[in-house]
């Protein structure tokens, strides 16, 4: 891309530069660690695979042509995870074994079977169906056919994964989906949110966030680890605030079982905290808050924009406001990380696409011909003449 001169559109923004500074801490930070030399190369891992999906759609996505094309893409892309995920829920066997995955079986709980499909854990299987459901109902207007098998299979996916988290990461984005309605009051809907978190926190015995403990749709949940994980972690501040910790182990009563140095956190705030300290998860909620400050930005200084484009601008938001409740309650460990800085790169590029003069046509040798102005423009050419 650099030797094609390819750069995001619109050029390097907030989100950019955040992004760069979030990675330069996840390195920085490395080095407060007991072994310094593994913890970089864990963290250059990290960030190879945040900027790797991030980067990428940045600069391949130029329009909302192509949000919608990607939103497209997604439905078609989990359609056999959702086929297999049934499979594994009547059989308790994984396919996805058969291609090195490494899980023959199926984890149970309480009796019930529940499906990972190519995930490290059913949650964040049922967590990917869950989130991308808002930005599948973008395309109701014009693909109906395409977005209701989409609804089917992010349902498909909540469901066979037998779990509360997906259920209210996929309730939150919904209704966040349906906040477009009241999108001109929504200063005041946050506001109120906030206070009545305040009154909770006053009229409860424990902190408001053990509501938590009290949540359990599935009849098998574990909120209370989840809201004493967040109590443990404030009463060890002193540990890890300045660059992170590698020892959480006595954060709670029980440890995990493939490390002994450290507790189950199923939380991607305290994640982020744990390698990086309060600076590092203060950079991820700053690159969150920026995505819906683009959104909110969108819909209020581009009124004029065709209807159908600010809905899916708002879709997107719905769809970062489901990841960010989702991160209370799980921290992505495996694959499923694709899928939020996606929906960063995407609401970022949407967002600079607008008023942007088309991207011209560079010229490039005689084999390779010109470059499509977008990523939907060389998806409808003919790949084989091109190559």
């Amino acid at each position: 891309m650099v030797m094609r001169r390819e750069w995001p559109t619109g050029g390097i923004n907030s989100m950019d530069w955040w992004m760069l500074v979030w990675a330069g801490w996840a390195l920085t930070s490395s080095f407060f660690y007991k072994n310094p030399s593994a913890e970089f190369v864990f963290r250059l891992g990290l960030i190879y695979d945040a900027f790797g999906i991030y980067f990428l759609i940045r600069i391949f996505c130029q329009s909302f042509e192509d949000v919608e094309l990607l939103s497209r893409m997604i439905v078609i892309l989990l359609m056999p995870v959702a086929a297999e995920m049934i499979y594994e829920k009547l059989t308790a066997h994984n396919l996805f074994n058969l291609l090195g995955g490494g899980w023959q079986d199926s984890s149970i709980r309480d009796g019930k079977i529940r499906a990972r499909g190519p995930f490290a854990h059913a949650i964040l299987a049922g967590t990917i169906g869950a989130v991308n459901l808002p930005m599948i109902c973008s395309l109701w207007q014009n693909h109906r056919k395409l977005a209701l098998v989409g609804f089917f299979v992010c349902f498909t996916m909540i469901y066979t994964s037998a779990s509360s988290g997906p259920i209210l990461s996929g309730m939150a984005g919904v209704g966040a989906l349906f906040m477009w309605h009241y999108r001109d009051r929504m200063k005041w809907i946050r506001w109120l949110a906030v206070f009545c978190y305040i009154f909770l926190d006053f009229v409860m015995i424990d902190p408001a966030y053990f509501l938590l403990a009290r949540i359990d749709l599935t009849g098998s949940s574990t909120g209370w680890h989840r809201a004493e994980l967040i109590r443990s972690a404030g009463s060890n501040l002193s540990e890890w605030w300045v660059a992170g910790t590698d020892y959480t182990r006595h954060w709670m009563p029980y440890g995990v079982s493939w490390s002994p140095d450290h507790s189950d956190i199923t939380n991607h705030y305290l994640q982020m905290g744990v390698i990086g300290g309060l600076p590092l998860m203060f950079l991820f909620i700053a690159i969150l808050f920026t995505g819906f400050s683009l959104v909110g930005k969108t819909l209020q200084q581009f009124p004029e924009l065709p209807k159908n484009h600010l809905f899916m601008m708002w879709s997107l938001g719905a769809c970062l406001f489901a990841h960010a409740m989702t991160f209370v309650s799980v921290s992505y460990f495996d694959q499923s990380f694709v899928f939020i800085y996606l929906i960063l790169a995407i609401i970022v590029s949407a967002w600079s696409s607008i008023g942007t003069a088309p991207v011209p046509v560079i010229e490039a040798d005689s084999i390779e011909g010109n470059r499509p102005a977008s990523f939907a423009e060389w998806f409808r050419q003919d790949g084989i003449s091109r190559d």
